[in-house]
Formats: structure tokens, C-alpha cells, sequence
């Protein structure tokens, strides 16, 4: 925004999104309209609230430069977030070449003749954004139902309806079917006949072990196979069960 013959500042106004106890910054952008050096300054109605960086400088022709000021650390929040400080900047033309090394106190003075452009700017305090609300979910059209426990920890009457009829409609197995129960008695009687079998042939090996114990010799050869053929036939029955 434009407002004055040598420096255009922007913005008109120093808004700090205020939090307690934490510094907060703000910029201004000083713009030389003109085709002079201008000096500039600036000042505050509460000069121990505020840090200005840089506070003076020189803007050269058509170039712009950037003023950061910085709120220190409140410990009160302000009365309906309401602020009376303001911001004075100063700006007059000075040689070519200055630098703010050259800038005086007595450059600024109107009442020594000098054309000094001045510019008012408030302080606005803006509340901080809150946390975003939270959005409420809801199943789309087409999706699965989602299910949800209420405040007591029970499912809701109508997702209790659901669950019984998926239950309802869920296919069980048949397998009640005459077919059915032959397979499984004749399965069982050849797993019990298996059983008795393997138990027989281990207590004739238990016999043989200690009969060739006494002998110093081995089992023989025919019984070994024996009883693994025998214990493979009763490991295939049971996987039929």
C-alpha cells in the first residue's frame, strides 16, 4: 500500500499472533519509490516490548529492504486482546553513497529544516489458530459397515442386528449324513485296531531289546522295518481322522 512520496510500507499495521510466553515476529517491507538514497528510523511507544531489526538504515533507489520486529515473551494476556502501542517510521532523503553508519539523530529533526515523511503504524494482536475440529466419520455408500461400541461398552440394538443376521445367513456344514457318520466309525474302528497294533508291537520290542541285551546282540533286522511300516500306517489313518 502506498502512502507516502519515498517509502511505501507494507503492511499498514504489525499483526502478532499472541501466545503467552513466546516471542513473536512480524516483517515490514520499506520500498524506495524514488530515485534518492532515503534513511529511515524507527520508533515505538513501548520501546522495552519491542525489538526492531534493523531500527535505522538506508534504502537505496527502487529497492525495497525488510524491518523485523519481535514482541518479547508476555505473561498476561491482554484485556480483550486489545494493544495501544505504535510503531513511528521516519524516512528523509539523504546523500548518495549513505549507509547507516552515516545516519544521525539530527537527520530526523523537522525543526532543523528537514523534510521528514513520517508513517503511524498500530499493533493488532490476533488470536492463535486452534487445533482443527475433529470430522466425524461416516461409512460411504458401498463400503462395509463399520462397527462401533457405545458409551457403556455394548454394541448398539442395530449393529446387534447385523451380527445376528450375519450369523443367520452364515452356511454350516452338513455333516450329519448317514455317509458321513459310516466313514467316520469305520475311520475310528481302524484307528483303534491301529492303536493296538503299535502297542502290541512295542511291548514285543521292549521284549527283544531286553533279550538281546542279555545276549549282547541287535534287533533284528525284519522287526525294526516292522514297526516303522506299522507306525507310518497308523500316522496315515490318523490324518484321515
Amino acid at each position: 500500500m502506498i502512502t507516502d512520496e519515498l517509502l511505501s510500507i507494507e503492511p499498514q499495521e504489525l499483526q502478532f499472533p499472541f501466545e503467552l510466553k513466546k516471542q513473536i515476529s512480524c516483517s515490514l517491507q520499506l520500498r524506495n519509490k524514488s530515485d534518492n538514497y532515503v534513511a529511515f528510523k524507527v520508533k515505538t511507544t513501548n520501546p522495552k516490548k519491542y525489538c526492531v531489526r534493523p531500527n535505522t538504515g538506508v534504502v537505496l533507489p527502487r529497492l525495497s529492504c525488510d524491518v523485523i520486529v519481535t514482541m518479547q515473551a508476555q505473561k498476561e494476556m491482554p484485556l480483550d486482546m486489545q494493544c495501544k502501542d505504535k510503531f513511528l517510521l521516519q524516512s528523509v532523503i539523504t546523500s548518495p553513497g549513505a549507509t547507516a553508519k552515516d545516519i544521525t539523530p539530527e537527520m530526523f529533526n523537522k525543526e532543523a529544516g528537514h523534510a521528514v515523511e513520517e508513517c503511524k503504524l498500530r499493533v493488532v494482536y490476533v488470536a492463535p489458530a486452534g487445533p482443527p475440529s475433529p470430522v466425524r466419520e461416516e461409512s460411504e455408500e458401498g463400503s462395509s459397515p463399520r462397527a462401533s461400541v457405545s458409551d457403556n461398552g455394548n454394541f448398539s440394538t442395530s449393529e446387534q442386528s447385523a451380527v445376528s443376521r450375519s450369523n443367520v445367513q452364515r452356511p454350516q456344514p452338513e455333516d450329519n449324513s448317514p455317509e458321513a457318520k459310516a466313514l467316520i466309525s469305520k475311520l475310528t474302528e481302524e484307528k483303534n485296531s491301529a492303536v493296538q497294533q503299535n502297542r502290541q508291537l512295542q511291548k514285543e520290542l521292549e521284549l527283544l531289546r531286553h533279550h538281546s541285551s542279555r545276549s549282547r546282540g541287535g534287533i533284528p533286522f525284519i522287526y525294526t522295518i516292522l514297526v516303522a511300516l506299522v507306525g507310518i500306517i497308523l500316522g496315515y489313518l490318523m490324518k484321515r481322522t
